[in-house]
């Protein structure tokens, strides 16, 4: 018990409370199941939808991915020394704040929004089906109702607009809609990025099927070639050699498969 209480203490002390007593730079992964997760790293990858290489790769210990896409998406930019690129990447890595930094770093971004409001699951109408109207700034409810600004905040570094409308109460459909005295709305300062993000997808639903045989390629190869173990190293900096071994031998497999060995050979003395 009292080691017990002296790693409570170090687990109060440390800045995402987290400790792994098996490698210090390990932390707790969501992973596809609910409820669940494993402690290991988080690795990117950014492949190329023609050949099935991987452009860059990095290894982080956050948990999630919403934070990861600006910066991987930036990087291959550059590796490629493109004065576009665009990338294409599932649910898990849609972030307001990561859309404009692609958005100002010449990167076009295709992916789904997540549905984060239990407004669909519960039968109530939700932020898709108010429709805005930019020259009049307002929104236009299900019923035909405007919602009207009505003041700014900022929650998370974002500035956000509030929209509102008093009619609710009188409405027939008020239960289809919220819970509350009124439904509000809020719009992001940026919100024609993530409305144009949502009818890049809606012009081209084909493109998340593009990302699963492209992205879950590599890792697919990888994964098998690790075997059950995965990584064998411990400490952020051992796991990330260690992946870079894994993916200088998954592009050369790639290459050669592509153009042969003999080419290859020769490209690599030119």
């Amino acid at each position: 018990m009292q080691r017990l209480a002296a790693i409570e203490k170090q687990i109060l002390t440390s800045p995402d409370q987290q400790i792994s007593l098996t490698d210090p730079d390990s932390r707790s992964m969501a992973t596809s199941g609910r409820g669940s997760g494993v402690v290991g790293y988080n690795v990117q990858v950014a492949v190329d939808t023609k050949h099935h290489l991987i452009v860059t790769h990095e290894v982080t210990n956050v948990g999630t991915d919403r934070s990861q896409l600006a910066n991987v998406a930036k990087e291959t930019k550059t590796t490629l020394a493109a004065t576009s690129l665009d990338v294409v990447a599932d649910r898990g890595y849609y972030s307001s704040g990561q859309i404009l930094a692609c958005e100002e770093a010449g990167i076009t971004v295709t992916r789904p929004k997540p549905m984060t409001s239990n407004s669909k699951t519960e039968l109530r109408f939700g932020k898709q089906d108010f429709r805005y109207i930019l020259e009049e700034d307002v929104y236009i409810c299900p019923a035909g109702e405007r919602l009207a600004y009505s003041f700014t905040t900022e929650e998370n570094e974002l500035v956000l607009r509030r929209y509102s409308t008093n009619a609710c109460q009188r409405c027939a459909i008020k239960q289809s809609c919220t819970t509350g005295k009124e439904r509000r709305i809020t719009r992001w300062e940026h919100e024609h990025l993530l409305e144009t993000v949502q009818r890049r997808l809606d012009e081209h639903p084909e493109k998340m099927r593009q990302w699963r045989e492209t992205v879950e390629h590599p890792f697919g190869t990888i994964k098998a070639r690790m075997g059950a173990t995965h990584f064998l190293m411990k400490t952020l900096p051992r796991v990330a050699a260690e992946m870079a071994l894994h993916v200088l031998a998954y592009n050369l497999t790639r290459v050669m498969n592509i153009i042969g060995i003999k080419p290859l050979m020769a490209a690599m003395r030119a």
